[in-house]
């Protein structure tokens, strides 16, 4: 039998949770949704949860710190439920580790085609989504894995298979699926500037608007992983009015 994608809506608006459990039972996945954080945890300490679709702003515990105790302990993906007209809300979201964000008010049908999305980047998809054909965002060819591809530079180790990377000292480091997918479209392109617009088309197969910050804040993020002085980088280089370039050379171990 196929695996059941589990997906966890996190919400205070009773509306808005029924809402999107019925449209995504609809569709074929388990929606659940719970009301708070203390709600959240219990659902997380006794079922599997695939994705987990957090609203920004809550009383008491907010979005943004829900998503900060999730990434502190999981690589789950997530999605930011956000208000309308809020970018740094969406900017800051991203900088907590979420995955990707949807602006209230939300068609259904965009919110399917996210949760497919950043479903096909995670490591935690299942191995059959329901209706995949039907609203698929585009992704580029060059950017799908290959089994038991590796790719060295710089002394790390990033291997596509396993969805992981090791650092020169041979550590593994953790990678949220945003940071996995954004040094994989690096890592594939050495020494070619890219743009924020063709970066955000090859990790998230939409178009970047020049108010959305969400790519300077993923670069951001990886280069603290990446680079030994995030304020001088050296492997990840800004391209003033152009965007990024990976530096290093890249030898493939297959």
């Amino acid at each position: 039998m196929p695996t059941e994608t589990n997906i966890l809506i996190v919400d205070d608006d009773r509306r808005v949770r029924d809402m999107l459990c019925r449209y995504l039972d609809q569709e074929g996945f388990h929606a659940t949704a719970v009301e708070d954080g203390t709600a959240m945890r219990q659902h997380l300490a006794d079922n599997p949860v695939d994705l987990v679709l957090l609203d920004l702003v809550m009383p008491g515990e907010d979005g943004l710190s829900l998503s900060r105790e999730l990434r502190a302990t999981s690589e789950m993906p997530i999605i930011m439920l956000t208000g309308k007209g809020d970018p740094m809300d969406r900017v800051i979201g991203l900088e907590v580790g979420a995955d990707d964000y949807i602006t209230k008010p939300f068609h259904l049908r965009e919110v399917l085609a996210r949760i497919r999305s950043v479903l096909r980047r995670s490591d935690s998809r299942p191995t059959r989504m329901p209706d995949a054909e039907a609203d698929a965002v585009p992704t580029d060819d060059a950017h799908r894995e290959e089994d038991g591809e590796r790719l060295i530079f710089a002394g790390w180790c990033l291997d596509l298979a396993a969805r992981n990377l090791h650092a020169p000292d041979s550590s593994p480091v953790p990678l949220t699926t945003g940071e996995f997918n954004l040094l994989t479209a690096f890592v594939k392109r050495p020494n070619r500037p890219l743009s924020r617009d063709q970066i955000m088309d090859i990790v998230q197969g939409r178009d970047w608007s020049p108010y959305d910050r969400s790519i300077d804040t993923q670069v951001g993020r990886l280069r603290k992983k990446l680079e030994a002085d995030p304020k001088d980088p050296q492997l990840i280089k800004t391209v003033r009015g152009v965007g990024y370039v990976f530096t290093p050379a890249v030898k493939r171990l297959d």
